[in-house]
């Protein structure tokens, strides 16, 4: 059941909802990206290379960012509703830091694992 005071701030409660929306785009994309090293890799070297537990490393970190990701954005989710509801709004930097830091994370394992595999 909707609180009384969505009605109020229809406007932003649909942008939280579309920022949620990109979160969950994010997280999914970061785990797409550990799935796909992984497939390359099964394409590429059958599982036999040395780049095999490279990427088994670079899936397992890609999906568990992704799902650091996921986490953050629901919890972001509530947060912001209930501040908005409640007039109290804050920017969420610390999570917007974490989200950062862990596609950063993803990437820096992505290109950790080309460089392996390809030199």
């Amino acid at each position: 059941m909707a609180d009384k005071n969505d009605a109020f701030y229809i406007q932003q409660h649909l942008a939280n909802e579309r920022t949620f929306l990109a979160w969950i785009r994010t997280a999914l994309a970061m785990k797409g990206i550990g799935f796909l090293v992984f497939g390359v890799e099964l394409v590429i070297n059958s599982g036999n290379g040395a780049g095999g537990p490279v990427a088994i490393g670079v899936s397992m970190i890609s999906y568990a960012a992704g799902m650091g990701v996921l986490i953050s954005g629901t919890v972001l989710y509530f947060k912001n509703r209930r501040s908005i509801n409640d007039q109290k709004f804050q920017s969420a930097s610390g999570t917007i830091l974490t989200a950062g830091i862990l596609v950063t994370i993803v990437l820096s394992a992505l290109l950790f694992y080309a460089l392996f595999v390809y030199y």
